[in-house]
């Protein structure tokens, strides 16, 4: 496991672990995504040199989310497809399940239940 958050200075408020499963980026994320982490999200879903990017998002410890993360997921999204791959979130917290459905983010990035639900879709 990889955490991409820097480990000097004060704890993040989001961590962010990438790991890898059959093939496929893994990032579980834990903590608050909001103007003042949502950078570290867009840098975590970068893409760049990817051949085809997979990347599966474990929300399961995100316990607030607010447009911020939106915007990151959705440019990320974008920049995803552009390069021939995919994103999917998974297990979203209740918090974080209000927000995708409010704004309707899952129709454009599928969510699954659960992590193995989403990684052998």
């Amino acid at each position: 496991m990889a955490d991409i958050q820097d480990s000097a200075g004060p704890p993040a408020r989001l961590s962010i672990t990438q790991t890898a499963a059959h093939g496929i980026r893994v990032l579980t994320l834990e903590g608050e995504i909001d103007a003042d982490t949502a950078s570290g999200l867009h840098e975590a879903l970068c893409v760049d040199g990817t051949a085809t990017p997979r990347t599966v998002l474990d929300f399961s410890g995100v316990t607030f989310m607010d447009s911020s993360g939106v915007n990151a997921l959705v440019a990320a999204f974008q920049r995803t497809r552009t390069a021939g791959g995919w994103i999917r979130m998974a297990a979203l917290t209740q918090r974080v399940q209000q927000v995708v459905d409010i704004v309707g983010l899952d129709s454009v990035i599928p969510c699954y239940p659960t992590l193995p639900e989403a990684l052998t879709a």
